[in-house]
This record gives structure tokens, sequence and C-alpha cells, in this order.
């Protein structure tokens, strides 16, 4: 019995890391993403929304797994890449380009940060996801190991409408686009979250709490 802990706990790390690597890799996506504002059945929505609702149930999944400490620690980790992402991008965009290498020199115009837009993004997901984190530890501390969809489902249903609300809000407020557009974004995000969320369900059940962390150490997992 001994012997099968260690093979335990290396499966755990192995799918801690590729949970919380797809959550990083969701977050940097849908930031790079969002610089482009696109057309879906007639409304406006920043690309962004095709990748980011998935991060909600990632990190619900990394909350199961290692605790409410692991899930902060992760959300705030992802917005410092996405800010040192979008850093480089503004550095890169202001070296000239190299007169061997003419195809690059449009750079900028593709990825140089929209800082309205990087800002919102940003702060939308910091603020959603540590709201997704208190609801869900909630749920967990009322129901236990009970009914874990509505981990998934009353989390993201407060954090989804935060994080368009907050993203829409700051990106108006910094002149990104005008607030017609700026409706039009917010209700596609919503419906699109929340489609996502619906399918995003059954990942929940997909992992499990890790040993290492023990019972009643305040984890909420």
């Amino acid at each position: 019995m001994h012997h099968d802990r260690p093979a335990t706990l290396n499966r755990g790390v192995s799918v801690l890391l590729a949970v919380a690597g797809g959550y990083v890799a969701a977050q940097v996506l849908a930031d790079v993403a969002s610089l482009r504002i696109v057309e879906v059945a007639g409304f406006a929505v920043d690309a962004g929304t095709l990748v980011y609702p998935f991060t909600f149930t990632l990190r619900d999944m990394v909350h199961k797994i290692a605790g409410k400490s692991a899930a902060r620690t992760l959300i705030v980790t992802a917005a410092v890449v996405n800010v040192g992402m979008a850093g480089l991008f503004w550095f890169a965009s202001r070296l000239p380009a190299a007169d061997s290498a003419p195809q690059t020199v449009l750079f900028g115009d593709v990825l140089a940060p929209v800082w309205g837009i990087v800002l919102a993004s940003i702060l939308a997901e910091v603020v959603s996801e540590l709201i997704d984190t208190e609801v869900y530890s909630a749920w967990v501390r009322r129901m236990g190991d009970r009914r874990q969809w509505g981990r998934v489902l009353s989390s993201n249903a407060v954090a989804v409408p935060v994080d368009s609300a907050v993203f829409v809000g700051v990106a108006v407020l910094t002149g990104v686009f005008p607030s017609a557009v700026a409706w039009s974004i917010f209700w596609v995000n919503v419906v699109v979250k929340g489609v996502v969320t619906l399918l995003s369900i059954p990942w929940i059940y997909l992992v499990r709490p890790s040993p290492l962390i023990s019972p009643g150490s305040g984890s909420d997992s």
C-alpha cells in the first residue's frame, strides 16, 4: 500500500500541472485575442470570448484539486503573466524592424497592446475569478462533496456577469469603444460564457482533491 502512495501523488501533481497550465494558456490566448473585436451572428464581441470562458471551470478544477490558496495563487500568476506579455509586446513593437525581415514590420499593428483593453481584461479576470473562488468555497462549505455540478454552476453564474461588466465598464471609461458597442459585447459575452459553463460542468468530475492537502486544512476543495 505504501508503494502506491508516491504513484498517486505523482498522478495528482501531473493533473494539477496540466489543469493549471491550461488555465494560464487560456488566459494568455484570451488576452491576445481580445485585441480584436469580431462580429458573431450580427453582434460585436471581443475574440477572447471564444477562449476565456473555459478559465472559470479550469479554476474550479484547480480549486478542487489543491484548495483555495492554490486557486488564488493561480489567478494572480496568470495576471502577472498577462501583464508581462503585454509589456513584452509593447517593447517589441517599439524596436525597429530588421531590414532583412520586412514581413515583421506590421507586428506592432497586430500585437502592440491596446492598454485600455489590457487593463480591462486583466482587472476583469482578477476580480471575477476571485469572486468565483469565494462562491465556490461557500458552496463546498454548505454542500460538501454533494452536487459538485453546483460548484461550477453557482460560482460561474456570479463571476461571469461580473467579469463582463468590469471588462466593458473599464473599456468604455478608457475610450476603447463606444457604449453602444460595449452593451453588445456585454450581452454576447454573458450568453457565450453561460453556454460554455453548462458544457464544461462535467469537467469537475474528472479531478479529485490532492492527497497532499489534509482534510480540515481550510482548503475548501
